[in-house]
């Protein structure tokens, strides 16, 4: 009987750049290994022929794959998967990372270690992958039925401090401010390439329980951060990973107030740009449950005012009507000489809500109260939010084109292409091309045919 063909396997070029890049010996891994291995209850005997097997492309069975990964990542200081050891055994994990609530702390850290380094690598499958709405309304089920993380400390890797949450804090300040002035084309880039080379080091390193929930906690707000630039950069597929990310590390933190304003500030903003208007309302009645009683007035006005937006494209003007006031009355209540409201919260203010009411009556069909909350928010806006300005004024000039105000609406909208021309956003030239097509009714008004020029200037 003629012998069964062998299967070449081929070498694991993956582990073998990674043992080098530790600087590991065969035998050195192997002993790595079998004390995670010991920590988890397994009595492993690997040797340094057994790595050698590895390198030759030998697929451990079990649970080995994580623990080589685990090993090889205390060496390293940062989280590595079996995706990157080369062991993934013919799984497609790529396609789904970053759109799962992971069950575990471990699983989170891993999730969000390798969305930054997929994003880094520009892999095909983030950029061009497109938004479902149940990928942004079944992590927030999860999130609002998972029970709290009962520990999050860690005892390997390099140590994790105080002074290294705040560094990750201040960054992250630095990186809004650029933002706003700049728009989010500038600014992206740096924000990933930090997650990616110093986050994920932290995360994947040794913290106290203390130091480890405020780390979750400002590497959540970070990567929320870089879930809005991937909307300002016209990527939406890739904004809804973050933001699941940013909603899990969050939990991680024990901070549900900062869930709540992920899932209402975040997620419901992306379903409203992609028109689902129902996910949006959804999205910030989870908000607001969720959180309920641990947020300030000041983020209720914000959760309210998200769930409004629902409402009002939805064309429900009462539900509208009532989310919009409560609102208003909340941030009433708001003492804006308070210390003890969180940092992510203390830019939503009378302007920031006005311009999400101007939305509201805008899409309601309510022109002259739109054109009100529009100006309202724009003579609250310093010159600093430059982004935030120019979708204001494009605002202003969507309620002026309801009034039949064609004149007015062409300055306005002249205003918001010279200030957006300062500006690397998509959100801003999505709002620009909204205002061309609320203007083909009178494409052949003079002002309105100069007008469109100026925006094929601005597009060119």
């Amino acid at each position: 009987m003629a012998a069964r063909p062998l299967v070449a396997r081929q070498p694991n070029e993956r582990l073998q750049a990674l043992i080098q890049e530790a600087g590991c010996s065969n035998a050195g891994l192997a002993r790595r290994v079998n004390v995670v291995g010991a920590e988890r209850g397994l009595d492993l005997r690997y040797d340094k022929t057994s790595v050698a097997r590895w390198l030759r492309g030998q697929q451990p069975r079990g649970r080995a794959p994580g623990i080589i990964a685990e090993a090889l990542g205390r060496k390293l200081g940062r989280t590595v998967t079996i995706d990157e050891i080369g062991m993934a055994n013919g799984r497609n994990l790529a396609a789904g990372v970053g759109l799962q609530f992971a069950p575990t702390v471990v699983g989170a850290i891993e999730q969000v270690c390798e969305l930054w380094r997929s994003d880094i690598g520009r892999r095909d499958f983030l950029s061009g992958s497109s938004v479902a709405a149940s990928a942004l309304v079944e992590p927030s089920r999860d999130w609002l039925i998972t029970a709290a993380d009962p520990h999050v400390a860690r005892s390997a890797g390099a140590r994790v401090g105080v002074a290294d949450v705040a560094a990750v804090r201040e960054m992250t300040d630095a990186l809004v401010d650029l933002d706003r002035r700049f728009g989010s084309g500038h600014v992206r880039p740096v924000v990933v390439h930090y997650l990616n080379s110093v986050v994920s080091g932290m995360l994947s390193g040794s913290y106290r329980e203390a130091v480890g929930r405020q780390l979750f906690a400002a590497v959540a707000r970070l990567t929320e951060l870089a879930g809005y630039m991937a909307v300002d950069t016209g990527e939406p597929g890739l904004a809804q990973r973050y933001y699941i990310q940013a909603l899990r590390l969050a939990q991680a933190a024990g901070d549900r107030g900062y869930g709540g304003y992920v899932l209402a500030a975040s997620m419901s903003h992306l379903a409203a740009q992609l028109g689902n208007p129902r996910e949006i309302a959804q999205l910030a009645r989870a908000a607001q449950e969720g959180a309920r009683g641990k947020v300030p007035p000041r983020a209720e006005s914000m959760f309210l005012a998200a769930e409004a937006r629902g409402h009002a494209l939805l064309g429900d003007v009462r539900s509208f009507e009532v989310a919009a006031g409560e609102a208003v009355r909340a941030l009433d209540r708001a003492d804006p000489e308070s210390g003890d409201e969180p940092a992510w919260i203390r830019h939503f203010d009378h302007a920031y809500l006005a311009d999400e009411l101007a939305h509201c009556h805008r899409d309601l069909g309510q022109a002259e109260e739109a054109a009100r909350a529009a100006r309202q928010s724009l003579a609250g806006h310093p010159e600093s939010r430059a982004r935030r300005r120019a979708i204001g004024l494009a605002l202003l000039a969507s309620a002026q084109i309801q009034q039949r105000e064609l004149e007015e609406a062409c300055r306005t909208g002249t205003q918001a292409i010279e200030l957006l021309g300062t500006l690397r956003s998509s959100r801003g030239t999505e709002y620009l091309e909204d205002l061309r097509d609320r203007l083909e009714p009178f494409a052949q008004e003079p002002v309105v045919r100069e007008f469109g020029v100026r925006l094929d200037l601005a597009a060119a």
